[in-house]
């Protein structure tokens, strides 16, 4: 599909869009009145102001408050200067900064070819994907946490390596989930990078420690630990793994041994496939696979923590498998796992209810890793109709081996030297919701958001 070829044109289709976005965001999904963000604003203003414990806060009228590590708290401790009207703007703000440097990162070239047209279509579809879509709505930081990770992908394909390591890092002390990128690090061999990741966490973790002693001793020795904190692992809204074992198996809780299992099991997968990306320096798809089984193996992963999906979607543009992009994009648009939010019982409920899981799991399994077939075999007729270079009279410094490049436009992928210089290689390159209280639609009320759960039970 080609793009209006005049300036009128291109406005019009994007007016359209923008109404069709508008008309559907106004209809279809939930607005969550930027419920998390209140739990944050309300955390720190009672901590700072009114002597109160970060753990103890809960939202009037519900029985649930802040759930990350204590270092997210100390770097929410600006929100104490400002009103909530104020915090709202500004978190809505940071989000849009968050959103823009990652599509910048993963497809930037491809749009700018498109110029202020691109990037704004790229807006108006981005804005009907229910995980970014919450993601706002909530006021949540999960866009954030996904830019702190691309920005270290982003200094090691550009040749900043020694830099790396400082969001991956900040993301983990923020929330766990991300600490698995550390994990990444290590499988491609960047030492490095991971050991500046790890102690950047570690070095918060601390940070928080001496700023809140009591917060961190009750969140690392109980908070961590109770899921209940959290939200009811059998929520709709939780499409982990452990999410799908909660309403197999409701109203009983799930088995700890049986998802260990299939949480080990989907780690194997990501080695492997992780590996053979790694191995053929497709560093986009490494850090796609990696943000996947962070949301398979998290004990919750709420709708909005799916924007972990998103550098997948851009493998499968690189790709030029428009048409799978197409239809998952479609169906994480829809909102179809609300379908049985009263009753996730039955075949149908099994298997819609899971839905969202199932797509990650399909990705897991299927994204598309390594150089494509056809750009692999020109590359070798290239190659062979290169002639020999001439052998210099002194002896050549070689260039930097597994220099990673995050390819990021549709038709070509970033090139990493090896030993050999001259011969390319293609390479294609959370914090745990909230909880709500109860609502009778989920998809018309005001009150209930994606992370909730619906019958809270008192701490």
């Amino acid at each position: 599909m080609r793009a209006p070829a005049t300036d009128r044109g291109r406005l019009l289709c994007l007016l359209a869009l923008a109404v069709a976005v508008g008309l559907f965001t106004a209809t279809v999904p939930l607005l969550r009145g930027w419920f998390d963000l209140r739990v944050y604003y309300g955390t720190v203003d009672t901590w700072v102001h009114h002597g109160g414990r970060i753990y103890d806060y809960r939202v009037p009228g519900t029985a649930y408050g802040f759930t990350y590590p204590p270092f997210a708290a100390v770097g929410m401790l600006p929100m104490a200067l400002v009103g909530l009207p104020t915090a709202i703007v500004v978190g809505f703000a940071l989000n849009l900064a968050a959103l823009a440097f990652v599509v910048w990162v993963l497809v930037g070239p491809a749009l700018r070819r498109y110029g202020w047209f691109g990037f704004a279509v790229a807006g108006c579809l981005l804005a009907l994907f229910e995980p970014v879509r919450d993601t706002f709505s909530f006021g949540q930081v999960n866009l954030l946490l996904l830019a702190l990770v691309l920005s270290d992908a982003w200094l090691l394909s550009t040749g900043r390596g020694r830099r790396a390591g400082v969001g991956i890092g900040l993301a983990a002390a923020v929330k766990l989930t991300p600490a698995l990128f550390i994990g990444l690090l290590l499988l491609a061999r960047r030492p490095r990078a991971a050991g500046v990741a790890a102690a950047v966490a570690a070095a918060a973790t601390a940070l928080a420690a001496w700023i809140a002693p009591d917060a961190s001793r009750f969140y690392w020795t109980d908070a961590l630990w109770d899921t209940d904190r959290i939200g009811r692992l059998g929520y709709v809204s939780n499409q982990s793994l452990q999410g799908v074992l909660a309403r197999l198996v409701a109203p009983d809780g799930p088995s700890r041994a049986v998802w260990a299992t299939v949480a080990l099991l989907v780690m194997c997968v990501w080695v492997w496939r992780t590996t053979r990306a790694l191995a053929e320096s497709d560093w986009t798809a490494a850090f796609a696979l990696t943000g996947l089984t962070a949301c398979l193996v998290s004990p919750i992963t709420w709708v909005h923590h799916l924007v972990w999906l998103l550098p997948s979607f851009a493998v499968l543009l690189h790709r030029r498998r428009l048409r799978v992009a197409g239809v998952l994009y479609a169906v994480l648009c829809s909102s179809v796992v609300w379908l049985w939010f009263d009753d996730a019982s039955g075949l149908d409920g099994f298997l819609g209810s899971n839905t969202y899981t199932w797509i990650t799991l399909g990705l897991l399994l299927w994204l598309p890793v390594g150089q494509p077939r056809a750009e692999r075999a020109a590359l070798s007729r290239r190659a062979r109709a290169t002639p020999p270079a001439p052998i210099p009279a002194a002896p050549a410094i070689p260039a930097a081996s597994g220099q990673l490049v995050l390819s990021s436009c549709g038709d070509a992928a970033g090139r990493a030297e090896g030993p050999a210089a001259g011969t390319p290689r293609v390479s294609i390159s959370e914090p745990t919701g909230s909880t709500c209280p109860d609502a009778l639609n989920p998809q018309s009320s005001s009150e209930r958001a994606s992370s909730y759960t619906v019958n809270p039970s008192p701490s």
